[in-house]
């Protein structure tokens, strides 16, 4: 951020009135403009009169000295409260054209007054990555950080009808942590009272695209540079209090397999995800879908959540230490509606935290933007608490170990012991098409954990093309899991893993072949090393490998092409006597897995596949299901009874010989 402060003492851009309550006053047809990177810091009371306006491109901080006299407002000429809106505009800057997660923005920053006291309509520009495909049903995740913001008014801001009728696509959801469910909006009235509420709003068939918005809405607010939604509302001030995590989805029976059904008659299996959970005792085990908090940003300024994890010193800490924190989830990704109300996603950005470790692990970020949601999992339902005013934050990069945790502290760098390779699947014009990491630390446990208290790793989507498979301790496939699940965050011990592959899938790779290279990107501590660099502070890097190929050492930001649908990867460069013993047979990547989109378990096969015969047994060893010449281009369902409680055996057999053995339980 620019160091540019405009400290206002008395400033008046037309009369200044009520000094005691106002300190900054723009009159009527006043304009005061705040550029990209400056810092305005008011010290008191603000308000706009008539037409007078704020163009906020860069950041403002309004600090109360008299919390209960001073005020935030926009008001007419004659005095009252205007409720119109631009009059506090918050921009982004340059939308046109742009990828909306890269935008830059205004944002505005309240301490210190009563929520009582800030009356003032702002206008919030908006654009945001659509969380659905070009086709098809979804719905978009938003935080909605507006006081009293009648719900109505979103059908006016973002040109389309919502409804209140739940399964249409067109309602609007907001999350219940306790209960773990949707509930959707019966009169689109209701107002706003949740700071930090987590909302849903339908897109039948992509009637709702935030990525670009309709020329007709630029007439709600002056809109210099190009198109976007414009929301209309009075910001919050500071949370009374810090927001206490305990008893999501405690007491709650989801069923065998999640068959179980909520008060509107949903399955669970048809919308709740926990890919924390799916690596350690599996889907719908004692803690799946237990102990997840679902939040919206409740401010107009930058959230950071990477320090929550721990307790720092009385200078620079943030009050948090969310102790049995398990992992984060910050982006949404893709995600799907289908006719019969199941929703899941795809390609969602995780973070991962190592028990008593401060360094997280996976998709490095935690920046939540405002007007972005995120995802807590928590390890236990021990009770937690969680304070958003200290987390606010006007950078766009996260804050180093040991600076301020104030809104305009700098980033500096972050030591730490956990060393992640990061592995980008890229498509001929360079756009991202998958990836996955793999993290290594003395703390860190090889291989399966039945009991993932301590363990780092999450699950992969069926969607994603890329990903790892569990380790057996001496490298290589364990062969007890790779039916069960691959993996997005891989973990292993950097001390008895030292040199030791692990397995590296490509899901693209002969079918459509449409990933050409591999992009790595090298983290330390959550800190990117330097361009170029390929040894860490330990003095070890990490390596690949090719089939029949010899290891290379990776350096940050590298990119080389893709030659097969397997590679290895290692941390530290394995020894020539080492690298026989790891090879063994390739497993198939056929997997059986459960699919909450329609409630079953499906067969994905290895696209290396043309045909293959299935069998499914169940316990007492009667065939149940037996289809043969079965085609492997598309997924398999295997239809079972949902309301019996058994366990299964499913044999697949490929035209090659290669065989599939592995278990439903249910």
């Amino acid at each position: 951020m620019k160091k540019n402060l405009l400290t206002i003492g008395l400033l008046a851009l037309g009369l200044s009135v009520q000094a005691q309550s106002v300190l900054l006053h723009v009159d009527d047809t006043a304009k005061m403009f705040i550029s990209e990177g400056t810092l305005v810091y008011n010290g008191g009371g603000l308000q706009t009169r008539g037409a007078g306006m704020i163009d906020l491109h860069g950041n403002m901080m309004i600090e109360a000295v008299q919390a209960n006299d001073d005020v935030v407002r926009t008001i007419t000429t004659t005095g009252g409260n205007r409720q119109l809106g631009s009059n506090i505009v918050i921009r982004l800057n340059n939308p046109t054209g742009a990828d909306p997660s890269v935008l830059t923005y205004g944002q505005l920053y309240i301490n210190g007054l009563n929520q009582s006291n800030v009356t003032a309509t702002v206008s919030k520009e908006f654009r945001a990555v659509r969380h659905g495909a070009l086709t098809g049903s979804y719905f978009q995740q938003v935080a909605m950080p507006f006081s009293g913001k009648a719900i109505s008014s979103l059908s006016t801001e973002f040109g389309k009808t919502f409804v209140t009728q739940r399964f249409t696509q067109n309602e609007i959801l907001k999350y219940n942590n306790p209960l773990v469910v949707s509930d959707h909006y019966t009169s689109l009235a209701t107002t706003t009272t949740d700071p930090t509420g987590y909302y849903m709003l339908g897109s039948k068939n992509g009637n709702l695209n935030t990525a670009i918005a309709p020329a007709s809405m630029t007439a709600i607010a002056p809109t210099p540079s190009g198109s976007v939604y414009t929301l209309n509302g009075v910001p919050y001030a500071p949370l009374a209090s810090a927001v206490t995590l305990q008893n999501a989805g405690n007491g709650i029976n989801y069923g065998t397999g999640g068959n179980a059904t909520n008060q509107y008659l949903e399955k669970y299996n048809t919308y709740l995800q926990d890919s924390f959970e799916t690596t350690d005792a599996g889907a719908w085990s004692t803690n799946y879908g237990k102990n997840i908090y679902q939040f919206g940003n409740p401010f107009l300024t930058n959230l950071d959540l990477s320090r929550i994890g721990y307790i720092e010193t009385a200078v620079t800490g943030d009050g948090n230490n969310i102790t049995n924190i398990r992992g984060i989830r910050y982006d949404p990704g893709t995600i799907t509606t289908l006719s019969n109300g199941s929703t899941y996603s795809t390609g969602a950005k995780v973070i991962t935290y190592p028990a008593g470790n401060i360094a997280p692990t996976g998709d490095i970020g935690m920046l939540i933007k405002p007007m972005q949601t995120f995802v807590i999992k928590l390890r236990s339902n021990a009770s937690q608490t969680l304070n958003f005013n200290t987390l606010r934050r006007f950078n766009y990069t996260l804050r180093g170990d040991g600076t301020s945790y104030s809104v305009t502290a700098a980033k500096n760098g972050a030591p730490s012991t956990v060393k992640q390779l990061g592995v980008i699947a890229l498509d001929a014009n360079g756009k991202e098409l998958g990836r996955t990491y793999y993290v290594v630390s003395g703390s860190f446990t090889t291989g399966h954990q039945s009991n993932g208290d301590t363990s780092v790793q999450a699950g992969n989507s069926s969607g994603n093309i890329l990903g790892t498979f569990e380790e057996a301790l001496n490298g290589g496939y364990d062969y007890n899991y790779t039916s069960a699940y691959w993996l997005y965050i891989n973990e292993a011990n950097e001390v008895d893993f030292l040199g030791k592959n692990v397995k590296l899938a490509n899901y693209d790779y002969g079918v459509n072949n449409a990933a050409v290279s591999y992009k790595f990107e090298i983290r330390e501590n959550a800190e990117l090393i330097q361009d170029g660099a390929n040894t860490l502070s330990s003095g070890i890097g990490f390596y690949y490998k090719a089939p029949n190929g010899t290891p290379q050492q990776i350096a940050h930001n590298s990119v080389v092409p893709i030659s097969a649908n397997e590679y290895d990867l290692y941390y530290g460069a394995p020894s020539l006597g080492t690298l026989g013993t790891q090879e063994g047979v390739k497993p198939s990547r056929t997997m059986v897995i459960y699919n909450p989109a329609i409630t079953d378990y499906i067969v994905r096969f290895d696209p290396n596949w043309k045909k293959a015969d299935i069998q499914v047994y169940d316990m007492s060893g009667k065939l149940i299901i037996s289809e043969k010449n079965v085609s492997t281009k598309t997924d398999f369902v295997i239809k079972l009874d949902g309301s019996v409680k058994n366990a299964y055996v499913v044999k697949i057999v490929a035209d090659n010989g290669e065989i599939v053995n592995t278990k439903i339980l249910k």
